[in-house]
């Protein structure tokens, strides 16, 4: 087949190919399997997109799109235009990636679901305060929609009124969002990939080993944890393979595969679970059309299954043919 791998530019200038690490990762393995591979990437220029995808007139676009612009909820319009334009891709549409984005939705959705959350409230500038229970500190304040642990650092574990409303204000002012706060919750920390639509089947779940984290520091996967490399929180955590009984794994999966269909996640996707030391299982996050680079918890779970690189990728296009009837 004919494969667009779409995706974002950093920079403004579209002759970049200063790509993800992901997306050369993605083309080449593609082009393993036989297809012919062409790459997109795009800043933030509308008519660009809709003319390489024009020009090219893929069979599939593999989406891999995160941010439009400046923009870091684009990926939900470029795949609504992907709809318009009549376009099989890959992944999630635009209302599963909103929903999945949007935290506070999300519980509500997990709610009716009778699926296990922290009690939370937001905090909106458009919206009166919504809450969804009594809340008991100490909260753990985050931004409602973005993403990649933007906006969650030292001081989002918050004790008392003044702090909460604090970080409130600031998540409001830097990053333009509203203010998600949450029961914070002790314990242990999975991500359970899911792969599927119709039938979806859970992948072994992958433990965050805390065990180097400084001592006094909440054991959470923040800003400096992912990205900072040389932060004592990132060097304190690794993600492995969790060693656990059957039964455990197995209540792990199931409740990681009810999220992902609450959701309405397409193809693939990662719930992120805690579980605390009394064995009650708590949504954190649902994340539709993770992230995919070959280092990835995602791919790391998918091998510890028997899916290689190259598997796992001809999976991902394979549920998408299924998803479009070809």
């Amino acid at each position: 087949m004919k494969i667009t791998v779409l995706t974002y530019l950093d920079s403004e200038d579209e002759n970049s190919k200063d790509y993800d690490p992901v997306v050369p990762q993605v083309a080449r393995t593609l082009r393993g399997l036989g297809h012919r591979v062409s790459v997109l990437g795009v800043h933030g220029d509308v008519k660009r997109l809709v003319s390489g995808l024009s020009r090219r007139k893929p069979d599939l676009v593999f989406n891999l799109m995160e941010m439009f612009g400046d923009n870091v909820f684009g990926d939900i319009p470029v795949a609504g235009l992907l709809d318009l334009l009549g376009l099989k891709h890959t992944g999630s549409g635009p209302g599963e990636l909103y929903l999945s984005q949007d935290k506070g939705l999300t519980k509500k959705l997990l709610s009716f679901e009778n699926i296990l959350y922290p009690r939370f409230a937001v905090f909106s500038r458009e919206a009166a305060f919504e809450t969804g229970g009594n809340l008991r500190m100490p909260l753990f304040v985050k931004p409602l929609r973005s993403d990649s642990s933007l906006g969650i650092g030292g001081k989002s574990l918050v004790h008392e009124a003044v702090a909460l409303m604090e970080r409130v204000a600031a998540i409001r002012k830097e990053l333009n969002d509203s203010a998600l706060a949450e029961e914070y919750i002790e314990g242990r920390e999975f991500y359970v990939g899911v792969l599927g639509n119709a039938q979806p089947k859970a992948l072994p779940p992958i433990e965050v080993d805390f065990t180097g984290f400084p001592e006094g520091v909440p054991k959470v996967m923040d800003s400096k944890a992912k990205w900072d490399e040389g932060s004592k929180e990132y060097k304190g955590t690794k993600s492995v393979l969790a060693n656990l009984p059957d039964e455990l794994r197995a209540r792990l999966q199931k409740v990681a595969v009810d999220a992902y269909r609450a959701l309405r996640v397409r193809d693939y996707g990662r719930v992120d679970l805690r579980l605390t030391d009394t064995g009650e299982i708590y949504v954190l996050e649902v994340n539709a059309s993770c992230y995919l680079q070959r280092s990835s918890e995602f791919a790391m779970a998918a091998r510890a299954m028997g899916l290689d690189y190259p598997r796992l990728i001809e999976k991902i296009v394979n549920l998408a043919l299924e998803r479009h009837g070809k």
